[in-house]
């Protein structure tokens, strides 16, 4: 009779041991509203930045039953309700939809000592393709290829989120950098591991000096974010100004403007995720974002759907908080590594150079170039106002003598732009200012280095004789 209870109690202890030490269910949710932009859904208990699955039940009359599940992001929650961003379109969903979250990786338990219980990782982000097969193709920020070349090749999923580099292990910023262009090499010399913004209205030459600086600057991978702009750019971006040369070494990621919010910011994400994976293989990354703006203005849109409040001039403090969450994983990457060389384009609204995100952008960012559209318009091209630029690296990356010839030359721009009305009225008399004749002089000559055709490359060493010659002219 003994051994008999003590089978049975052997038995109820092994059904013990079992039952915790069995796997994890997965946590299954419903759609229960829809408002606006946001999906709420209740029993999803994933942290924030976890993708969800929506599917309507086969049995439900709806227009979706049968189709692709649509995919969303956690991105909030209140209660027991999660607050999800879809980046599908969701007509045809209905109340009572399923919320699946992504499959988490499952662990067994470790036999030995002790018996631990099974366990799920807490990773259920975003998981994109990375790899050399990403050159020379245009993706969406989903990762699928839209230049209808096929599938992509020689990839593999990496994960969107990394971990900061500290800032005390980063290469600092010592080296020059050639970027083609005569004005940005001569007076706003850029380094290898810069951050500049690109500060422009609309239709003043942002695009052309982007595709400029693609094709001729020193790089060994070029990562291009179209970031919320119109779809018709993003061909004749890739066809007309990067071209067949610049897309041989470049990946472009086309997040456009029809793209729900959700979907914009995580192009910049993926493209800035990229020209990590690059630099992290010793490479040196150029990263072309078009625009910085338009991701904060999908960060504005998503955070004031889950109900934050707004605050300058429409913008909630979370827009400020991710600029430079988003800007700070570029740069250089720990000593003797790759580096990433970034260029963000800043939009201006009605050129107001004090709009909100342009200011928070100029704090940021290691300097700015900016384009003026009364350049544009008198036909000077590129439009750059070297006065109203600065990159703030140029002392530590050029020479002495390089920065003496830019200081004396912005001295005698200045100069010459002061009087300008003067010298247009005809009321400009020569010999009562030394400094504003010579300016007057050279003047023809300053403005010809400005200027630059956009199929003509200009090396670094060749910008600074012309700048050197240029100052010595008669």
């Amino acid at each position: 009779m003994s051994a008999r209870t003590d089978r049975w109690h052997q038995y109820f202890d092994d059904l013990q041991n079992f039952a915790g030490n069995a796997p994890p269910l997965e946590p299954q949710g419903k759609l229960v509203r829809v408002a606006g932009l946001v999906l709420e859904a209740t029993g999803v208990k994933v942290p924030v930045g976890s993708v969800c699955e929506i599917h309507m039940p086969s049995s439900a009359a709806s227009p979706r039953r049968g189709q692709r599940p649509v995919q969303a992001e956690v991105v909030g929650f209140s209660g027991d309700r999660a607050y999800l961003m879809p980046t599908d379109e969701i007509q045809g969903l209905a109340s009572g939809a399923m919320v699946l979250p992504r499959p988490a990786a499952l662990h067994g338990p470790v036999l030995g000592e002790e018996r631990h219980p099974w366990r799920r990782d807490e990773d259920r982000g975003l998981h994109l393709p990375m790899g050399d097969g990403l050159l020379g193709r245009v993706v969406d920020p989903q990762g699928h290829p839209i230049d209808r070349r096929g599938p992509l090749a020689d990839i593999r999923d990496e994960p969107m989120v990394r971990r900061p580099i500290n800032a005390m292990d980063r290469d600092p910023v010592r080296r020059p950098l050639d970027t083609g262009v005569r004005a940005i090499n001569s007076l706003l010399t850029v380094g290898r591991g810069q951050r500049l913004g690109l500060f422009a209205g609309t239709g003043v030459g942002k695009s052309v000096l982007l595709g400029m600086m693609a094709r001729y600057t020193q790089a060994d991978v070029i990562v291009v974010g179209l970031i919320g702009e119109r779809g018709r750019e993003v061909k004749e971006f890739i066809e007309d100004i990067l071209g067949e040369e610049g897309l041989r070494r470049s990946v472009v990621v086309a997040a456009p403007a029809d793209a729900p919010p959700l979907l914009r910011m995580q192009g910049a994400t993926y493209a800035t995720a990229i020209a990590e994976h690059f630099r992290d293989r010793g490479q040196h990354v150029l990263l072309l974002m078009d625009s910085l703006t338009r991701y904060a203005m999908a960060q504005r849109e998503i955070a004031l759907a889950i109900g934050e409040p707004p605050a300058t001039k429409g913008y909630p403090p979370s827009c400020f908080a991710k600029l430079p969450q988003l800007v700070e994983r570029s740069g250089n990457g720990l000593a003797g590594e790759g580096s990433i060389t970034a260029f963000y384009t800043v939009l201006s609204e009605g050129d107001d150079q004090q709009d909100p995100i342009a200011d928070a952008a100029r704090g940021i960012l290691d300097g700015h170039i900016v384009l003026s559209r009364e350049l544009a318009e008198s036909g000077h091209y590129p439009a750059i106002d070297v006065e109203r630029s600065i990159s703030r690296v140029m002392t530590s990356v050029a020479d002495k003598r390089h920065v003496e010839l830019a200081r004396r030359f912005r001295q005698l721009l200045a100069k010459y732009n002061k009087a300008r009305d003067l010298i247009q009225l005809g009321a400009y008399q020569p010999g009562h200012d030394p400094e504003l004749d010579t300016a007057v002089r050279l003047h023809a000559e300053m403005d010809r280095l400005l200027q630059q055709d956009m199929h003509s490359p200009a090396s670094l060493t060749d910008c600074l004789n012309q700048l050197a010659a240029t100052l010595n002219f008669a």
